[in-house]
């Protein structure tokens, strides 16, 4: 294990088919104004609104929706979440969805209370929030992204053409999360391999660093077999409580900030990902998916020992009578037979991606230190280019 750390995760977590039931204990530590944010109706047509619903009126707050907030939070999407907060009230806010929900919520958290240009101060000059914050919750609907319990966030820039995220302090992690494997049950196969795959990819980010041998690493193994087996099962039956609960857990745990500790990290398929979502609009989790095996194809000639523990304890990959690099290959492989089994996007022209904003995309983002190899501009452009021929 790498450096010195500290862990301290303040969220609350309420795990079961029965956990909606603590939204009543918790109601009673906040003030009656209460802003339920949420995105485009799903929540509607499954019900889950109206429990919610009657659990505020029940407990006797008063509410202000805020509705439609997209899959890529937008700057101005949040300036109207902002505004809302701020001439309301605001006691605490309710988010009820996935991640993209999560996200914002935090940024309206953040922000509500802050002047001048949000974009500027936060995403760009990266300032500390120092005004106060309102307390926030979440109810998940969708698995992915691990916001449920962390404190980052990640907002579009539409006329810009970026996506940028930004790690708060310990006040905006939400104080508590409602994580009932029931409720992702009837989000569309698409939506819920997307959001499998963020979990993986988050957990690749962290595994793919250093070369120390580290608890966090063997974790992340053990984590990425679970997500395999069970993701399998939920694609043939996506209401099979244990693969769908197992699948939520693992998200939440991919990125609370735990299997990090000890570790570098790397989050360049993140700002590639992130990128072309920017200019397209895509799914989050697909983008990823799409340039994941060019990158990791780029890195592991810098890392071949990685790749072939990879190999070997990720893929059951027969090492015997086998180079260490065709081990490591092989487990790219079998990598992308899985992604293709699923049902995961792998060609960047699916997402809306076509050759003339490619280098547009290459040069957009900051380049990430923590891999294995810093890429440039023009190694990136190829990654997009190979994707282009998946």
């Amino acid at each position: 294990m790498l450096g010195n750390f500290v862990y301290h995760n303040p969220t609350k977590l309420y795990f079961g088919d029965k956990s909606l039931d603590n939204l009543n204990d918790e109601l009673k530590n906040y003030g009656k104004n209460i802003m339920l944010i949420y995105g485009g109706g799903s929540i509607k047509n499954n019900g889950i609104y109206d429990e919610v619903i009657k659990i505020l009126k029940d407990n006797g707050k008063n509410i202000f929706e805020d509705s439609g907030v997209m899959s890529n939070p937008t700057l101005e999407k949040l300036n109207e979440g902002r505004k809302i907060a701020k001439e309301n009230n605001i006691d605490f806010i309710l988010a009820v969805g996935g991640g993209s929900v999560c996200d914002y919520s935090k940024c309206v958290s953040a922000f509500a209370h802050s002047d001048g240009n949000i974009w500027k101060r936060y995403f760009e000059n990266r300032e500390v929030v120092a005004n106060k914050t309102i307390p926030l919750g979440c109810v998940l609907t969708m698995v992915g992204t691990g916001s449920e319990m962390n404190a980052g966030a990640v907002i579009t820039n539409s006329d810009l053409k970026l996506k940028l995220g930004y790690g708060f302090g310990i006040d905006v992690f939400p104080k508590f999360s409602i994580l009932n494997p029931k409720f992702t049950f009837s989000l569309p196969k698409y939506q819920m391999v997307a959001g499998i795959y963020d979990i993986m990819s988050h957990i690749f980010e962290q595994y793919f660093s250093d070369f120390d041998d580290n608890t966090s690493d063997y974790i992340m193994e053990g984590m990425l077999r679970s997500i395999i087996h069970s993701s399998k099962i939920a694609v043939k039956n996506p209401t099979d409580y244990e693969a769908r609960s197992n699948i939520m857990w693992t998200a939440t745990w991919a990125l609370n900030t735990f299997v990090a500790k000890g570790k570098t990290t790397d989050w360049m398929v993140h700002m590639i990902g992130h990128s072309i979502s920017a200019y397209t609009g895509a799914t989050h989790g697909m983008t990823l998916a799409a340039v994941s095996i060019p990158y990791y194809k780029k890195m592991l000639p810098y890392a071949v020992e990685k790749f072939k523990k990879y190999a070997i304890n990720v893929w059951d990959v027969n090492p015997v009578g086998k180079t260490d690099e065709e081990i490591a290959k092989e487990g790219l492989v079998e990598m992308e037979k899985f992604m293709r089994e699923i049902g995961l996007v792998m060609n960047i022209k699916d997402l809306g991606v076509t050759e003339d904003i490619v280098d547009k995309m290459a040069d957009v983002f900051a380049i990430r230190q923590g891999g294995y190899k810093v890429l440039t501009k023009e190694e990136i452009a190829e990654i997009y280019r190979e994707s282009m021929t998946l």
